[in-house]
């Protein structure tokens, strides 16, 4: 009981109510928390390793060792391959830049 979880229990009652399951002890919730909280970080660290064997992959294609820029993005792809070996399957679109918030703007667009 002195442990609090990341996610807040609100947040995982919440959920739980719109799955149709009601519960008022806290307990539970919080065992529900920590458990949704050790999924989100196993996915998060399979991305992680994702993402680092596809830089790893970019740089012995390039063969630049040199490379200044050593930052690490979380991509969908990647994403999505960390889900997937968890049984979730995320679709997404295939191009986000042909949006107005992309900054296009759409009447120079030839059609």
């Amino acid at each position: 009981m002195d442990y609090t979880p990341t996610i807040p229990d609100e947040l995982v009652e919440h959920y739980l109510g719109k799955s149709g399951f009601q519960c008022r002890d806290v307990r539970l919730i919080r065992l529900v928390a920590v458990a949704t909280q050790k999924f989100i970080a196993d996915v998060a660290t399979d991305a992680l390793q994702h993402c680092k064997a596809r830089q790893s992959a970019i740089v012995k294609d390039k063969r630049d060792k040199q490379q200044k820029d050593k930052r690490l993005i979380l991509t969908m792809d990647g994403l999505s391959k960390s889900l997937r070996e968890y049984g979730v399957n995320v679709k997404h679109q295939e191009y986000f830049a042909d949006s107005p918030s992309a900054g296009l703007d759409p009447a120079s667009r030839e059609e």
